[in-house]
């Protein structure tokens, strides 16, 4: 039972701070993120951090930037937000590869969009 008020304690503590279930989750789905996404310039502010890819062939998800915040309702499909306060999740964009939790590629089509696995 001790174990169970420690779990709950934890849980606490981490949304206090910011730290959301997925990013806690150490087998995050990367083909499931969609949404409104807010690009942090500060690391330790970011949920995951992400390097661009320049081909598509190396890219664990193909992300559409969608122009209209409703329509980001499927993965890969990523809505820029200017406000972290609305995002869904948060980004850092980073130089090195071997530093980031998964790469993305950018696309300008639609339905190309999703996860490459």
């Amino acid at each position: 039972m001790r174990w169970v008020y420690t779990c709950t304690a934890l849980s606490f503590i981490l949304a206090f701070m910011g730290v959301s279930d997925m990013v806690f989750a150490q087998g995050f789905d990367t083909c499931q993120l969609y949404g409104v996404v807010y690009v942090t310039e500060n690391p330790r502010e970011a949920n995951f951090k992400i390097y661009i890819e320049e081909s598509e062939a190396f890219a664990d998800l193909v992300v559409f930037q969608e122009q209209n915040r409703l329509m980001a309702d499927e993965p890969g499909i990523w809505y820029m937000a200017d406000s972290p306060a609305f995002a869904n999740f948060s980004v850092y964009i980073e130089s090195n590869r071997g530093l980031a939790d998964f790469a993305i590629y950018y696309t300008d089509i639609l339905s190309f969009a999703g996860c490459k696995k």
